[in-house]
């Protein structure tokens, strides 16, 4: 079933289908028509549930103690509410619990703007205190939108640790066909608390340091099966290009008006922003000659392709076109490409 609707409504029909009960936030734009859409639908269904709590920061805790209880929920928020649910986010962390939070990216910061941004990366990857054990999506249209909730909830459920989905103010807006085809095998929720013994603070060093490194050797085990790109164009070509989101789309568009089989320059995509697929990045590397980098902020993906990169096999250059909080027209990406 196809159906004419913006992002914000598939982020919203994507998380029913996934299975999602319940659903904590606070609203905020431009995220806010993903709140209204459940409000909407808890009023008519019994078995699903909404709570506009005070704030961004409890209802990342309501959103912990649900998830606690074996429910299947979720919250949505951008900007300053992403900031403020970084306390919840990392008490996920630290639990491991199955979280999924949509964060539909504004221009920063503070209060900034409420349009749009790809500022919210670093915040979302790494932020609060811990390691940034999170899975981190990007995506670029509302098609994306909805099949990406499904997968955030299959992953967040599957690895156990949160798991964020990154949109933009643009995206949520937008309004395409979206395909709601339901999930194949919807992963099933289970009780977390049930005979079990959870704890968040810990006395001792060593204690501590034993645990979070049983984490981290999970995160690492399971994030080749997690990371995820696409690529567009030919191995044999000279340039390499790395965009993400909404931006990547731009990107693809330019480059096809230009380079049509993509001869001269590859695009490379990370829709998993965390864990980022560099072990794959390298390979597409080889024998490139220039490397671009257009995102809608100061360079925060780059930060992060930039640490995953074998800068001993890659000697070519490396070119930026940073505009944070503005977005690209495709004009843009060719007069820069072009110089």
């Amino acid at each position: 079933m196809k159906e004419f609707i913006s992002g914000n409504v598939a982020a919203f029909k994507g998380a029913i289908a996934a299975g999602a009960r319940a659903m904590f936030g606070y609203p905020i734009t431009p995220s806010t028509e993903i709140l209204q859409s459940w409000s909407e639908a808890a009023d008519k269904n019994d078995h699903l549930v909404f709570l506009q709590t005070e704030d961004e920061t409890a209802a990342g805790f309501c959103l912990n103690g649900a998830v606690l209880q074996g429910v299947k929920s979720f919250t949505a928020t951008a900007g300053p509410g992403t900031v403020l649910m970084q306390d919840g986010l990392s008490m996920a962390e630290n639990l491991r619990l199955p979280t999924v939070t949509i964060v539909m990216q504004r221009g920063g910061p503070s209060t900034g703007t409420v349009n749009y941004s790809q500022q919210e990366v670093l915040l979302t990857c790494f932020g609060g205190n811990g390691e940034g054990l999170r899975i981190v999506y990007s995506a670029g249209t509302p098609q994306e939108m909805y099949d990406f909730t499904i997968k955030a909830f299959d992953s967040a459920w599957r690895y156990r640790f949160p798991t964020i989905l990154l949109g933009d103010g643009y995206i949520g807006k937008q309004k395409s066909q979206v395909d709601l085809k339901a999930p194949l095998n919807p992963i099933k929720s289970v009780n977390l608390l049930s005979g079990k013994n959870i704890r968040n603070c810990y006395s001792s060093e060593d204690e501590f340091a034993d645990y979070l490194k049983q984490n981290i050797l999970a995160f690492e085990k399971a994030a080749p099966k997690i990371s995820e790109f696409s690529v567009f164009g030919k191995n044999s070509a000279e340039n390499l290009i790395i965009a993400h989101g909404s931006t990547y789309f731009t990107v693809r568009e330019a480059i096809e008006s230009i380079d049509p089989q993509g001869k001269h320059y590859q695009i490379f995509r990370p829709i998993t922003l965390r864990p980022f697929p560099g072990t794959d990045l390298n390979r597409y590397l080889k024998n490139k000659k220039r490397l671009w980098f257009f995102e809608s902020s100061y360079g925060q993906m780059q930060m992060i392709a930039k640490a995953e990169i074998d800068f001993t096999q890659f000697k070519g250059k490396v070119q930026t076109d940073f505009r944070p909080a503005k977005s690209f027209l495709i004009e843009d990406i060719i007069e820069t490409i072009r110089g």
